[in-house]
């Protein structure tokens, strides 16, 4: 005998597939706004690890080379004939008119200030647009202090009118501008590295780094902390911060720093300073040997001597 089903039984039935249909549909429905949930949360993510980027183009190739012949060449011409004329009156040379020579160098300093005060950097490189204002602040201060020892140069001995010049505090404070103008400009160099090579580690030049560290830093990176040294150290050079930097590399590579038992680039650059042992051009006899396959900027003085 057949048993057929009751009202009650139908509703019950529809009454479970219903339920049926409404878990399972909760269930992908909490499944898919979990899978967005955790999607949005790794993108975060990603978004807070990603780096910081600089402005494309703010240290380019285009924009290194235009500073270079506009801004750091000129006040590059002023430095030379400063070390030129440094030398010949600290050589104390009877045939140099020393009032005559400041004179010179002072009417350098004014006229490369006019032709760099002509001149701008995009707002876009920080870092260029503050080592123009420094060179532009050390050329003035150097024609200030260079005008305030002329009167009385002829009457000094050679040793006095040097001591004089070390001692002047526009002069200090020029050197200190041309330094910082220096540091900021090599520093924009390691932020064009920096755009061809995202996992540059750039060493702190405030720190003072062992040899290890300086070994495992990059070529652009080592300059920079050379820079830093500089201007902490207050030391204008007649070479350039490279040249410095690849003296070191000999150094190191030749066993010296064992032999002198020499342990951090403080040291050796301290050594290498005192002893006179750097020359303008150590950076473009030593580059095949130590940097051949590094990033460097097409920029003349990486592989001139000038």
């Amino acid at each position: 005998m057949d048993k057929r089903l009751t009202r009650t039984d139908y509703l019950f039935a529809l009454t479970f597939i219903f339920m049926l249909v409404c878990i399972l549909g909760a269930f992908f429905y909490g499944l898919k706004i979990g899978q967005q949930k955790a999607d949005e949360r790794y993108a975060n993510m990603m978004k807070a690890s990603k780096p910081a980027t600089k402005d494309v183009g703010a240290y380019d190739q285009q924009v290194l080379v235009s500073y270079y012949h506009t801004i750091f060449l000129p006040f590059r011409e002023f430095q030379n004939k400063w070390f030129e004329q440094m030398n010949q009156i600290g050589q104390g040379n009877s045939t140099i008119d020393a009032s005559a020579a400041l004179k010179e160098l002072s009417k350098i300093a004014d006229d490369r200030f006019t032709t760099l005060q002509a001149k701008s950097m995009p707002a876009s490189s920080p870092l260029l647009v503050q080592s123009h204002q420094s060179y532009l602040k050390s050329l003035k201060l150097f024609a200030d202090g260079l005008k305030d020892l002329q009167s009385k140069a002829n009457s000094m001995s050679a040793a006095q009118l040097m001591m004089a010049i070390d001692n002047n505090s526009f002069i200090q404070e020029a050197k200190t501008q041309a330094l910082s103008a220096q540091k900021d400009y090599f520093e924009s160099i390691v932020a064009w590295n920096e755009t061809i090579d995202h996992d540059l580690e750039v060493f702190d030049p405030n720190n003072n780094a062992n040899l290890d560290q300086w070994r495992a830093m990059n070529v652009n990176v080592k300059d920079l902390y050379i820079t830093a040294k500089l201007l902490k150290n207050k030391t204008l050079t007649p070479y350039f911060p490279q040249d410095l930097t690849a003296r070191i590399d000999e150094f190191i590579a030749a066993g010296q720093s064992q032999k002198l038992n020499v342990n951090d680039v403080n040291q050796t650059i301290n050594l290498l300073l005192s002893t006179d042992a750097v020359r303008t051009g150590d950076f473009v006899k030593g580059k095949a040997r130590f940097y051949s396959k590094e990033p460097l900027p097409q920029l003349p003085f990486f592989s001139d001597v000038n």
